[in-house]
């Protein structure tokens, strides 16, 4: 498979770094990308306007998390694939991911866009917002085909070991999104609804740019007509795999949403500063973020090559970089607050200190997330997404805890506690199933292992 990463050989130090580090590039400038809309929406229009745009975040990510899940777990059955050097069967997902993504693109458009408005009265948002907040989301959903369309391309160039290409594409889709910005907001007079226009247009291109590349620079991509027969046995295995990754992403953002209702009723400026503080907070996030993909495709490589060994060293690697990034987080926080919540509003003073508690509270726990995304990527890497959904539970009881019982004892600062509380809570779980698939599955395999290579050095020596 010319052109491609293999991460079964090599260091896995070099392996899960190098990986990481065009996929902490890439999710850097989505999330600039993402962040340019709150941004020159609450310079351009207003705070109120900052404010309708930041408490779409929540079901934003209810359904655009979805797709980021199941399309990664789809990458997931590529990379094992393609671990295994089984180059049929690779062309094969690949055909069945592009049916699968097209089924996923109708669907999901066909019920997030009715119940846009009902998600948003839901979660009780002030009427002075409503409107502007429901025009911003419908768009994006109306775009929901950009989404998919970039998440798969993206997954399929890193299941076979690229991650640069799709940083180099998503650089250029930031570019022109900021451009798209200014024009929808300020030439054409579009309100909120042209920073959404703007983004879908910026990521439909940016995917569009990655299939083209795909297909030109690397042949394993390239499929027959054979390769896009559906056979519902061999979807399901991609199904089963993606959609409790999708599940994940879902029931985190039910959370999510539970404490963005409790913020709701605090009023327009509370909602506004942190939207803006979990927008810097969202940045110092994006390591954990690549480590977590970088994990999932080398975990789902070796995995296919049976090669469990270099999955054990793989893990110690990730904790680590785990380590390393939770004290770089906090120093970019501690370091950077001020001059990055400036950029969200010219009345930087009225959101200035709940932000700043926001993010002195999410900022020193940080290593509760790193361990989140090392753990669960590795294990679903692995295929084992299933069992990992019982984290996303313990975050959604951790989540509602804190909207429900910890706002009403303490208020906003109760509410900032919502994500070191959840991130906790699934740490506990993931721990446990940890220990319990590496005793299960791994145990065994590197007995087999250790006793493979010890008769194999015997029968040399008697040789």
């Amino acid at each position: 498979m010319k052109g491609s990463k293999d991460l079964t050989v090599g260091s896995p130090w070099k392996n899960i770094l190098f990986f990481c580090i065009p996929i902490f590039i890439s999710n850097i400038f989505q999330q600039l990308y993402n962040m340019v809309d709150t941004i020159i929406v609450g310079q351009t229009i207003s705070l109120n306007a900052l404010a309708a745009v930041g408490c779409t975040g929540s079901i934003s990510f209810l359904v655009i998390g979805f797709i980021s899940g199941i399309t990664s777990g789809f990458g997931v059955m590529m990379s094992q694939y393609f671990g295994a050097k089984d180059e049929g069967n690779f062309k094969r997902s690949v055909g069945t991911c592009y049916i699968l993504g097209l089924i996923v693109a109708v669907v999901v458009t066909a019920i997030a866009v009715p119940t846009a408005m009902p998600l948003l009265r839901l979660m009780r948002t002030d009427e002075a917002i409503i409107a502007d907040a429901h025009s911003y989301i419908v768009t994006i959903y109306w775009g929901i085909v950009a989404t998919v369309v970039y998440n798969m391309s993206a997954a399929m160039l890193r299941s076979i070991g690229d991650s640069r290409s799709p940083l180099v594409f998503l650089i250029m889709a930031s570019l022109l999104n900021i451009g798209l910005d200014f024009l929808c907001i300020l030439v054409f007079d579009m309100g909120v609804a042209g920073a959404g226009v703007a983004t879908v247009a910026s990521q439909l291109i940016s995917g569009a740019c990655c299939v083209v590349y795909g297909l030109k620079r690397y042949s394993v991509l390239r499929i027959g007509r054979e390769h896009l027969r559906w056979n519902t046995s061999f979807a399901w295995k991609h199904v089963k795999v993606g959609l409790p990754m999708a599940l994940q992403f879902s029931i985190t953002a039910i959370g999510i949403m539970a404490v963005q209702s409790a913020l709701n009723d605090m009023g327009t400026m509370t909602v506004a500063a942190y939207s803006a503080a979990s927008k810097i907070d969202s940045i110092a996030q994006q390591p954990f973020v690549a480590m977590g993909a970088a994990m999932a495709t080398y975990c789902a490589q070796n995995y296919g090559a049976q090669k469990y060994e270099r999955i054990k060293k793989g893990i110690k690697v990730g904790f680590i970089l785990t380590l390393i990034f939770s004290a770089v987080g906090f120093l970019f926080v501690f370091l950077l607050k001020t001059p990055l919540l400036r950029l969200f509003s010219d009345d930087y003073a009225s959101i200035r200190d709940s932000s700043f508690l926001y993010l002195y509270i999410c900022s020193s726990t940080y290593l509760f997330l790193g361990v989140i995304h090392l753990l669960r990527n590795a294990i679903q890497g692995m295929g084992f997404s299933a069992v990992t959904m019982l984290s996303g539970t313990a975050e959604l009881v951790m989540r509602v805890v804190a909207a429900f019982v910890f706002a009403g004892l303490w208020g906003y600062t109760g509410v900032c506690f919502a994500n070191p509380a959840a991130w906790f809570g699934a740490d506990v779980i993931l721990v446990v199933i940890f220990v319990f698939i590496y005793k299960r599955h791994f145990v065994p395999a590197l007995r087999r292992e250790s006793e493979k290579g010890m008769a194999s050095q015997e029968l040399s020596e008697q040789r």
